[in-house]
């Protein structure tokens, strides 16, 4: 809780806790699959709730789990690039604020000596965690080149849809891996 208060009392967040906009995020001690994805939209500021929404329903497909376990088993954690929704762009939201990563990524993950499994969603969280020159496509085509630590993924957003439609092999050879990947960590609860 004091890291959680820490980032509301961050500098680079005042403008948001004056107000009432809290930071979003979700972690566990017991986590052991964590995603990592760009920042909250506007819906998931407004409900506290990050992936509650039609990104998380495709996500949670993806993943092979259901809306509970993705979000009360404790075994999945969701850390933004970002922990507030940044703002409307040209063509959609605009990008994490750069540097809350750097600050609070480490202390968090800290928090979470479980994680088997980490999931990077989107260009922002592969950039930050993978720092190579392969593009969105490419990381995801060659996923296993970053295994065991991570599992590039492009975000699930329907507006994502052309790019799943030009990519047949995402759902093909992609998507079978990560569901195998995802059912073997939690499987050892079971």
């Amino acid at each position: 809780m004091a890291i959680y208060q820490d980032i509301q009392n961050d500098p680079d967040n005042r403008l948001f806790t004056q107000r009432g906009i809290l930071p979003l995020y979700q972690v566990n001690g017991k986590a052991r699959v964590l995603i990592v994805g760009q920042a909250p939209g506007i819906k998931a500021q407004e409900r506290q709730r990050l992936f509650k929404d039609p990104s998380g329903d495709r996500l949670r497909e993806w993943l092979g789990v259901d809306e509970d376990f993705f979000y009360q088993s404790g075994q999945i954690a969701i850390l933004p690039m970002d922990f507030y929704f940044p703002g409307k762009g040209k063509s959609g939201d605009l990008p994490p604020r750069q540097g809350q990563a750097d600050k609070w990524h480490p202390r968090l993950i800290e928090q979470m000596p479980h994680l088997e499994l980490t999931l990077l969603i989107g260009k922002a969280a592969q950039d930050y965690y993978l720092k190579d020159k392969a593009n969105l496509t490419d990381r995801v085509q060659h996923y296993d080149r970053y295994f065991p630590d991570y599992f590039p993924l492009p975000h699930p957003s329907p507006r994502n849809n052309i790019w799943l439609s030009q990519h047949p092999w995402f759902e093909e050879n992609v998507l079978p891996t990560l569901r195998q990947k995802v059912a073997k960590v939690f499987e050892k609860d079971s």
